[in-house]
């Protein structure tokens, strides 16, 4: 039964509003005070509030504020006299659900709560509907706090239709979370289209993107439609777009301004209503500075960013996903991993971050043949990396020659490490050697180490 709390100063409106509302079938509950209703909200948790603007000692807007602190999905109407409907407006601002000016007719009211009711049920079954979604359509698990606050913002651009960014290497879990958005959004019951741009030459991929007619060249003996015109309503996933020749970034810059194409041999002007997903295993910053990546399209897809951290930063999340990719090659039987062995997950850099780390659960699930992954069912890679690792804990080790070496080679040597070591992240590799990234480029150009 929903319960509704009414809180306002005149005690005969409380009578009143109580015996017509409780002839609707709803439990009431009634305050005069607005100290006394927020500890009814606290303490009653009602399904509803209906609250006066103008009352002693805390007045209506003052008590919503204090209410949605409490609740913050709880529904309220507000009840204002016909001179205060710019504060009722203000009110609405602040999380009301509606509001009814004084003098108002019963039904009114009743049908006003009804349909505040009807809104706040619908909206918990958004929120349930949705939670069941993602036990279908899961997003990244983790419990580290840069994984949460990429679910966080995953559920906060869901329903948005503006482009979203995704950054980070390769094998984090880009198009895990683009999935997500689409499977979140509205867009959820339409297409979801993916395309690699890095995987397809410029001729192929301009057809691919937008289709062709018949005739268009050789080989094109039908027409096609392009994956723009199939994501019609839905969502496109534009992965590695960084690897997008420049002309064709010119074209797409042209579709993501004016919502509108053309096939290949075609002049019908095609509108289209897509949501654009982008991503990219590059810093798309220094792509632009490069000259690889255009500045305009960079800024028309980078509205909502989000950067997905590489394994190795949230080690936290390991022994969880080491769990659940064991549940999922092995869910006949409860599979055990040894302590020495999740060691040295824990402790290894994961270059192929979750993608490595599930290929590296599954290969270890068919080698151990029982119930538990000892070390000796590990790649060598990981066994060798925990011995390198022990080495470099002890500090840095140079085996230096009778005959003397060479410092420029010791020094290109260093670059091409920290090169290989921040995946070519250039910034990140002058980090690491304590170097400006403007020194690391020229001493780059002085060793001619390709950057």
């Amino acid at each position: 039964m929903n319960k509704i709390l009414i809180i306002d100063d005149e005690e005969h409106l409380c009578w009143a509003l109580e015996k017509g509302l409780r002839q609707e079938g709803y439990q009431v509950i009634t305050s005069t005070r607005g100290k006394e209703g927020l500890e009814l909200i606290q303490n009653e948790t009602p399904s509803l509030v209906i609250l006066d603007l103008k009352m002693p000692e805390m007045d209506g807007l003052e008590v919503l504020v204090k209410a949605k602190d409490l609740i913050p999905k709880l529904p309220v109407i507000m009840i204002t006299a016909h001179g205060s409907i710019d504060t009722a407006i203000e009110a609405m601002k602040l999380g009301a659900i509606d509001y009814i000016a004084k003098p108002f007719d019963l039904d009114e009211l009743k049908i006003v709560v009804k349909k505040a009711l009807m809104v706040s049920h619908l909206r918990e079954e958004v929120v349930f509907l949705r939670s069941e979604l993602n036990k279908k359509h899961p997003r990244i698990l983790g419990n580290s706090p840069a994984i949460q606050e990429v679910n966080t913002l995953v559920e906060r651009v869901a329903d948005s239709n503006a482009t979203v960014f995704i950054t980070g290497e390769s094998g984090t879990g880009k198009e895990v979370t683009a999935l997500s958005i689409h499977n979140l959004s509205y867009r959820r019951e339409k297409s979801y289209v993916p395309i690699n741009c890095a995987a397809l030459p410029e001729s192929l991929l301009e057809s691919e993107l937008f289709g062709h007619e018949k005739g268009a060249f050789t080989g094109a003996v039908v027409r096609k439609l392009g994956r723009f015109e199939l994501a019609d309503k839905g969502t496109l996933f534009l992965d590695e777009v960084t690897e997008m020749p420049l002309s064709m970034q010119v074209k797409l810059l042209r579709v993501l301004q004016e919502r509108q194409f053309e096939r290949v041999g075609g002049t019908e002007s095609i509108k289209i209503d897509v949501r654009v997903i982008a991503a990219t295993n590059r810093d798309p910053l220094d792509c632009v500075k490069q000259g690889t990546f255009r500045e305009d399209l960079y800024y028309r897809l980078n509205v909502l960013p989000i950067h997905i951290p590489p394994l190795r930063q949230r080690s936290e999340d390991i022994s969880l996903l080491t769990m659940h990719f064991l549940q999922k090659f092995n869910p006949a039987q409860e599979q055990m991993i040894s302590s020495d062995a999740m060691g040295l997950l824990m402790n290894y850099e994961w270059p192929g971050n979750i993608r490595e780390l599930q290929n590296v659960i599954e290969r270890s699930v068919i080698l151990s043949q029982g119930n538990e992954i000892k070390v000796q069912h590990l790649p060598k890679e990981i066994q060798k990396a925990d011995l390198r690792k022990n080495e470099l804990d002890k500090g840095l080790i140079l085996n230096f020659p009778d005959k003397g070496i060479s410092f420029d080679e010791v020094e290109r040597e260093l670059i091409l490490k920290a090169l290989e070591k921040s995946r070519g992240n250039q910034t990140k590799a002058a980090q690491l050697l304590g170097l400006t990234r403007s020194a690391l480029l020229y001493r780059a150009q002085k060793y001619q180490v390709r950057l």
